[in-house]
């Protein structure tokens, strides 16, 4: 099943946590520059891990020289997102993604592919959520927008 190519939210907001050059494309598309009441809050922590064969046993082995794994590098990427218009929050969302890859005496992947396709998997599952949250999130953003005004008005 292909991937559904990420759509802006149905509204713009601004980012007050977070880099826009790591964000997930469906909130990136949704930024502005203007005085937006909605705000976005992203944040991204990554963690490695690594197994390594002994090299005295995969030194004896045969299989290492036909190219038996020697052990894997991995990353886990954890993401958040919370959309808050005033002070109420009308989204919060949470994703994990795990990339793990193996490596041998002749081909090894490089930490720095392992962690892009870590962070590429966890802002795709939160984009994931998003497009199912998108209807109601529209609703929130627009019901808090008028309790808002109402009560500004008073």
């Amino acid at each position: 099943m292909a991937e559904a190519p990420a759509a802006p939210l149905p509204f713009r907001g601004r980012l007050v946590e977070g880099d826009p050059g790591e964000l997930p494309p469906s909130v990136a598309m949704s930024l502005t520059t203007d005085n937006s009441p909605v705000e976005f809050s992203y944040r991204e922590e990554l963690t490695h891990e690594s197994y390594r064969v002994s090299p005295f046993l995969s030194a004896l082995d045969p299989a290492t020289y036909l190219g038996a794994s020697l052990g894997d590098y991995g990353a886990s990427a954890f993401a958040t997102l919370t959309i808050t218009r005033g002070n109420q929050v009308i989204g919060d969302y949470t994703a994990r993604a795990h990339v793990a890859a193996s490596y041998s005496m002749y081909k090894e992947h490089t930490h720095s592919e392992i962690e892009h396709a870590a962070r590429a998997a966890v802002r795709r599952k939160i984009d994931e959520k998003l497009a199912e949250d998108a209807t109601r999130l529209a609703r929130a953003a627009s019901e808090s927008g008028a309790a808002l005004g109402a009560a500004a008005g008073q």
